[in-house]
């Protein structure tokens, strides 16, 4: 019998190593084999675009036109939004920005102030 933990996403059983990481067949989830770590690893960090970690309740700057789908609307260069709220997703942060509305951004279109 295998000595290796199940895989902690899927609980799958049909763990395998490959050199230093354990790997689940099933999910194709991959992690270290010490443990230490999975943790870190499952953290995700949102980088603006000059590679600034954001956080939750930032303020941010805007740093190109932005043209919001559907509208007639433009979220200009400078434009400043603050506290932002990050979200997983292909536009990761979620805010309100005065004027506009609600809407989501790119983390890559804005800068941390």
């Amino acid at each position: 019998m295998s000595t290796l933990p199940p895989c902690p996403k899927c609980n799958s059983e049909y763990t395998y190593e490959d050199g230093a990481q354990l790997i689940c067949p099933e999910c194709a989830h991959e992690w270290s084999a010490n443990g230490d770590a999975e943790e870190a690893s499952d953290v995700k960090v949102y980088k603006d675009s000059a590679g600034t970690v954001l956080t939750d309740g930032d303020t941010i700057t805007v740093i190109k036109d932005l043209k919001i789908k559907g509208t007639s609307l433009v979220v200009k260069v400078g434009t400043k939004v603050k506290n932002i709220r990050l979200c997983d997703g292909d536009h990761d942060i979620d805010c309100k920005i005065d004027g506009i509305g609600p809407m989501k951004l790119k983390s890559e279109f804005v800068r941390k102030v």
